[in-house]
């Protein structure tokens, strides 16, 4: 599989099928968006929650390239109420085929307003994390924005994930040293840091964590390089 970190929490995901898979899209005004990268094929987006740094293009891309559109239902409910189709709403617990991977939802500590046209701040459910089963065995959390929780033993003991996705940031999200306790709840090998040096604030680096969390391989990916897992 090949992933592309696109800056802050934004990935694109290609599977060895050729699926591409685009999490939370933010691409115009994001700070870290690699220059001249172009996003040539869209076959689902799975938005975390609906805050601008996760949503902001997702209408954008649903229209121009009719992919399923995962998230959760109220999330999914404001993105029809833009003309998107192909929506595929769930909840936490829940999972679907998406292609040809299964996807699960999970549960995150984050808020998940919506900032709607207007500016004003619509309900959009609550905040989520999702666990992506591939079709040659392999598992990934993508945890979205998100403090640590216990639950996420319960997320380790369930899908016993291969790779995990986790913010590091600080500020908006946790800080490296709540990170390294989600590392541990979660047991998983190896945690691709997102969610930091986007903005001044977001202050945690992975240096910090793989300090804190020595025991798991912290995998620093660099905007727009491709690399294989």
């Amino acid at each position: 599989m090949e992933i592309t970190w696109l800056g802050h929490g934004t990935f694109q995901m290609v599977l060895p099928g050729g699926e591409t898979l685009i999490f939370d899209p933010w691409t115009q005004g994001n700070p870290l968006y690699p220059a001249g990268h172009e996003i040539k094929g869209c076959d689902a987006i799975l938005v975390s929650h609906g805050h601008f740094d996760h949503i902001h293009d997702a209408v954008g891309l649903a229209k121009q390239w009719k992919p399923k559109v995962v998230g959760i239902y109220e999330t999914c409910h404001w993105l029809e109420s833009k003309a998107v189709a192909n929506c595929c709403p769930m909840n936490k617990g829940g999972s679907q085929k998406i292609g040809s991977v299964t996807v699960t939802m999970t549960h995150a500590v984050h808020s998940c307003g919506i900032t709607d046209d207007d500016g004003s701040i619509v309900y959009g459910g609550e905040a989520a994390g999702y666990v992506i089963k591939l079709d040659d065995g392999r598992t990934i959390y993508f945890s979205g924005d998100t403090n640590v929780f216990s639950d996420m033993a319960l997320i380790a003991e369930i899908y016993k994930p291969d790779l995990a996705f986790l913010p590091i940031g600080d500020l908006y999200t946790m800080s490296p040293r709540e990170a390294a306790v989600a590392c541990r709840l979660l047991k998983v090998p190896t945690v691709i840091p997102m969610h930091f040096g986007t903005f001044p604030g977001l202050t945690g680096r992975p240096e910090q964590l793989q300090k804190l969390a020595s025991d798991t391989k912290i995998w620093e990916l660099t905007p727009g390089k491709l690399v294989n897992w």
